[in-house]
Order: structure tokens, then sequence, then C-alpha cells
């Protein structure tokens, strides 16, 4: 779904290493994260509660979705990210 541009320009990479940690997908120039969790994240809420304080003190900011938010609510999920990259930047 963020492969070559197709939202509405921007690119996204993927894996990308930032300090310590790896993120999902990253949009360098709109400075946004998105992160895809399974049912294990359910089970590392301090790990990734330090994680999001830390790329958010890099200036990022972070979207998060359920793996099955992304097969079964994919506009929606599209709709949310376009907005965030077309929001004013904090």
């Amino acid at each position: 779904m963020l492969r070559g541009r197709e939202l509405a320009g921007y690119k996204f990479r993927r894996q990308v290493p930032l300090g310590p940690y790896i993120a999902d997908f990253v949009c360098l120039s709109a400075r946004l994260i998105i992160e895809l969790d399974g049912s294990q994240h359910g089970e590392h809420v301090t790990y990734d509660s330090a994680r999001t304080k830390w790329l958010e003190a890099q200036n990022f900011r972070l979207l998060r979705f359920w793996n099955s938010e992304v097969f079964e609510e994919r506009e929606a999920v599209l709709v949310t990210i376009l907005s965030a990259l077309t929001a004013p930047s904090p």
C-alpha cells in the first residue's frame, strides 16, 4: 500500500534503523513512522512505550495499526495515514 509513492507521492522506506530501533515503515520527509502490530505486541507494552517515547523525542510521529486492521480495513488505514501525512507537524 505504501510502495512506489502511490500514496500522494510520499516515499516510504521499509525496515528502517533509527537509533537502537527498527521502524516498520518510515516517511522521512514527513517524519512519520507506520508500525504494524501483531498479537505479540500485547506482551511488549513497556518496550513499545519506551520505543515510542524515544522516536517521538527524535521528532517522529507514530501511527500504529494492528495487522488485522490493515487486511480488514485497508481504506480506513490509508485515509488515516494520508491525514497524518498532510497534517501540519506539531
